[in-house]
C-alpha cells in the first residue's frame, strides 16, 4: 500500500522495479550448470582455430606472401595483386612480431568466417525460399546487428570462458547477419523467368538451386561474404578483451599502457589485413563481363601457365 501511495504519475518509472537484472541473473546459473554440455563444441572450435593458426604460422612469410599475391592476381587482377603485395610488405615491416600476430588474427577471422558460411549460407537460402522463415529471422538479424557488441561478451564468457574460442563465437554472432541477408536477397533477386525456363526443361529443384539460382546469386552472396569478413576484422579489437590473441590484443595492451607506438602497429596491421581481404573477396565477386567474358582459369597465373604449356605443346608439332 505504501508503494501505491508513493507512486507518482508524473514520474512513474522511479517507483516501478520489474527486477529484470535480478531475474536474468538466472542465466548465469544456467550457464554454469551447462558448461559441460558445451565442452564438445568448445573442443571443436579450439581444434579448428589451432589447425588454421598452426598452418599459417608454419608457412614462411615469403612463401605466404607469394601465395596470397598469386591468389589476389587470380581473383582480382594484376593491379590488386600489386596492392596486396605492398600491403603485406608494409605489414611485415611494421614490427618484428607483426607478421606472426597478423597470422594469428587471420586464423581467428578465417575460423569465424568459415563457420559463418556453414551456418549462414543455408539460413540465407532458406530465408530466400520461404517468406515465413524470412519474416521470422529478420527481427533476430536486426537484433544481432544493432545490439552493442560488448553485450555478446558476457554470456559467451559465462558459457565458454575466455580465450580464442569465445572470440570466434562472439565474432560469428556479430558478423553472420550480412551473409544471411544478402544470400536471401540474391536468391530472391534471381529472374523468375529463368527459373521457369529451367523447370520447363525438366530440371529438378536441386538442379535449379545449384545450377541456376546459386550461380546467378553468387555476386550478391560474395558481397555478403565480404561484409562478414570486414565485420569479423572489426570485432578483433573488442574480442581481445576476453583474451583473444593477435593484433587486437596488441591494441588493447597498448591502450592500457598508453603506448602509442604499439597501438599504431596493431591498428595499421588490422587495416592492412582488411585491405588485403577486402580486395581479394571483391575480386572473387566480379562478373563475367568484368572479367572480359572469360572463365576464371583463363586469366591470372593459372591462365598464364595454361598459355605457356599450350605454346610448348605446339612447338614439337
Amino acid at each position: 500500500m505504501a508503494e501505491d501511495e508513493a507512486f507518482n504519475w508524473l514520474s512513474p518509472f522511479a517507483s516501478i522495479d520489474l527486477d529484470i537484472d535480478g531475474r536474468t541473473d538466472g542465466i548465469k546459473q544456467w550457464a554454469i550448470a551447462n558448461r559441460d554440455t558445451i565442452q564438445p563444441i568448445k573442443s571443436f572450435f579450439d581444434e579448428l582455430i589451432s589447425l588454421i593458426d598452426t598452418t599459417l604460422q608454419s608457412v614462411p612469410p615469403t612463401i605466404m606472401l607469394i601465395i596470397v599475391v598469386l591468389l589476389a592476381w587470380q581473383a582480382a587482377g594484376r593491379r590488386v595483386a600489386v596492392l596486396v603485395a605492398a600491403c603485406l610488405l608494409a605489414l611485415g615491416l611494421l614490427a618484428p612480431g607483426a607478421w606472426e600476430l597478423a597470422m594469428t588474427t587471420l586464423a581467428i577471422v578465417i575460423s569465424a568466417v568459415l563457420l559463418c558460411v556453414v551456418i549462414g549460407l543455408p539460413l540465407g537460402i532458406l530465408a530466400g525460399k520461404s517468406d515465413g522463415f524470412e519474416a521470422a529471422i529478420r527481427p533476430v538479424l536486426d537484433t544481432m546487428q544493432t545490439i552493442p557488441a560488448f553485450v555478446y561478451l558476457v554470456p559467451v564468457v559465462m558459457l565458454v570462458g575466455i580465450g580464442d574460442v569465445s572470440g570466434v563465437i562472439v565474432t560469428i554472432i556479430f558478423a553472420i547477419a550480412p551473409l544471411v541477408r544478402l544470400t536471401s536477397l540474391g536468391i530472391r533477386g534471381v529472374n523468375s523467368s529463368v527459373v521457369e525456363a529451367a523447370r520447363a526443361f525438366g530440371a529438378t529443384p536441386r538442379q535449379i538451386m545449384f545450377k541456376v539460382e546459386l550461380p546467378l546469386a553468387t555476386p550478391t552472396i560474395l558481397a555478403g561474404l565480404n561484409q562478414t569478413i570486414m565485420l569479423a576484422l572489426s570485432m578483433v579489437v573488442i574480442a581481445s578483451m576476453i583474451s583473444v590473441k593477435g593484433l587486437g590484443n596488441e591494441v588493447l595492451r597498448a591502450m592500457g599502457r598508453l603506448d602509442a607506438g604499439k597501438a599504431i602497429v596493431g591498428g595499421l596491421g588490422i587495416v592492412l589485413l582488411a585491405i588485403v581481404l577486402d580486395r581479394i573477396t571483391q575480386g572473387l565477386g566480379r562478373s563475367g563481363r568484368e572479367r572480359g567474358h572469360r572463365h576464371w582459369w583463363q586469366s591470372g597465373p593459372v591462365g598464364l601457365i595454361l598459355r605457356l604449356t599450350g605454346r610448348k605443346s605446339e612447338k614439337p608439332q
